[in-house]
């Protein structure tokens, strides 16, 4: 039986998993930002998913009787279709938009996680993540300033894949350690590479040397964020990791740096700092009241 109050050494590793997913996932979307420029967003999914459907395949290959099996088929497919969804949608927003303006508006999922964990999934939700994830979000507004020019129709688009993000997380969360992190890895990038696969076999675009290179690496750090990300939900509360991922804002910023000459303004500067300290604020109260 799981225990109903996370250790304090498993609440300071999922939190340092979840982090380290966040920055994988934040590099994916930067590679995956510049391979756009060459083949476009629809290729650049279906390169995301099936380099990460082989890699993942090679991998278990010696153990498919083992890893290819699954307790939740249901919920697997749920969880599939969730995270496919949440790709295609936040891939295309930041095609149009700034990749840190994307990812500030793809930040509601936070707070919608933390909700979804309380309402679906009967995770109590005490005043310090409730301050933990209202600091964050002030400091994400901060950023994307409501009334901008940030708010255009592509703006519905990081918030719909935030939605259907959040779904995927609280579903991996359902599934927690009953289910072996590759199961999970496994039955998600099967499923988008499948479908993506079908529209490519009619909508091919040559791939230069540069751009298979780049899936590669976008399938090598994918799959690492997922295998991160999925046992870092299996390890503490949603309520509890969800916070953590306004770091994306910070990951997203710097890679902007690095590969777009894409400089922070005062107010991205402001907000990223309010994040970084809602964030370390829940770390450190979760160290300080969680027995061990």
């Amino acid at each position: 039986m799981r225990s109903a109050i996370p250790s304090l050494n498993n609440s300071s590793l999922s939190i340092s998993l979840m982090i380290g997913a966040i920055f994988c996932f934040a590099s994916m979307d930067a590679v995956a930002k510049y391979l756009m420029q060459e083949i476009g967003p629809v290729q650049t999914i279906w390169a995301r998913y099936t380099a990460q459907a082989v890699l993942v395949t090679v991998l278990i290959l010696p153990r498919i009787n083992i890893y290819g099996k699954t307790r939740y088929p249901k919920l697997q497919f749920f969880r599939s279709v969730a995270l496919m969804l949440a790709t295609t949608l936040f891939f295309f927003a930041f095609s149009r938009l700034g990749l840190a303006e994307a990812t500030a508006l793809f930040n509601i999922s936070p707070v919608l996680i933390t909700l979804g964990a309380f309402l679906f999934l009967k995770e109590k939700i005490g005043p310090k993540r409730i301050i933990g994830i209202g600091v964050s979000l002030l400091g994400a507004l901060i950023i994307i300033r409501p009334g901008s020019g940030v708010f255009t129709i592509y703006a519905l688009f990081p918030i719909g894949g935030a939605i259907c993000y959040s779904a995927y997380n609280l579903a991996t969360r359902f599934v927690g350690s009953d289910e072996s992190p590759w199961t999970s890895l496994f039955y998600a990038a099967l499923f988008g590479a499948v479908c993506y696969s079908v529209y490519i076999a009619f909508h091919w675009t040559p791939m230069s040397t540069t751009a298979i290179i780049l899936t590669v690496i976008i399938g090598l750090i994918g799959t690492a964020g997922h295998l991160f990300l999925i046992k870092a939900l299996s390890l503490g509360e949603a309520s509890l990791v969800a916070p953590f991922g306004y770091t994306s804002l910070l990951f997203a910023t710097m890679w902007g740096i690095i590969l777009f000459n894409n400089y922070p303004d005062f107010w991205t500067i402001s907000g990223a700092i309010v994040i970084v300290g809602a964030g370390v604020y829940v770390w450190a109260r979760e160290r300080a009241t969680t027995p061990v």
